[in-house]
């Protein structure tokens, strides 16, 4: 890849587009791709785009269709919108006054890009108290282990089965067995209504 800057002694770099859709980089006499004249881009290696028949500059279009290739790959950096408004403006009498202010635009926050990065990195810094996102993720974790330690009941610990090996009174066995010895009574005194029950109903029937 070319290290040619915007601005530099040689000018712009020269890429001539054919009918078959292929770009050539008349710097390194290779073909390239949109990706590559994305990173080009991205360097600040200035380049400007001929239709290689008729001579034309398509460096706009060009410029364009990386947009809208990026924009497919889900890097979304136009909101809708902006979208929208920007479409409107086309054949508005104030078209001529969009390019200039958009362009201005981009230039201040290119110049203002570094102190606006380290605004963002001191206001979320002073937010979040972890410096990166694997940081954050680990202590969402650590919380989530916590709170689901709340909700489980603890093991029964070594010291119990000590207990029971001490003669120790079993608290579960002991609270089993009164239950059983009321239901023993319960049933005793059930057997025994019925049978005065029963001894009632024949002394009647003997009176009748």
């Amino acid at each position: 890849m070319s290290s040619k800057k915007k601005n530099g002694e040689d000018g712009p770099i020269t890429i001539k587009k054919y009918a078959n859709r292929r770009l050539y980089n008349t710097a390194t006499s290779s073909y390239v791709t949109l990706d590559h004249l994305c990173q080009m881009v991205q360097e600040d290696v200035d380049f400007v785009v001929y239709d290689a028949k008729t001579g034309d500059d398509i460096t706009r279009a060009v410029l364009t269709q990386i947009i809208v290739e990026e924009e497919a790959k889900g890097q979304n950096l136009l909101p809708i919108n902006f979208l929208r408004q920007l479409i409107g403006f086309y054949g508005d009498n104030m078209q001529w006054m969009v390019p200039r202010y958009l362009e201005h635009m981009m230039e201040g926050f290119a110049t203002n890009q570094e102190k606006l990065r380290q605004s963002m990195q001191e206001t979320f810094g002073g937010i979040f108290p972890f410096g990166n996102l694997e940081e954050m993720g680990k202590q969402n974790m650590a919380m989530f282990e916590n709170a689901m330690k709340l909700w489980t009941p603890p093991a029964p610990d070594a010291s119990s089965d000590d207990e029971k090996e001490s003669g120790a009174p079993d608290t579960k066995t002991d609270s089993d067995a009164a239950s059983s010895e009321s239901l023993d009574d319960l049933k005793t005194k059930v057997e025994e209504l019925q049978k005065q029950l029963e001894v009632i109903s024949k002394s009647e029937k003997k009176g009748s």
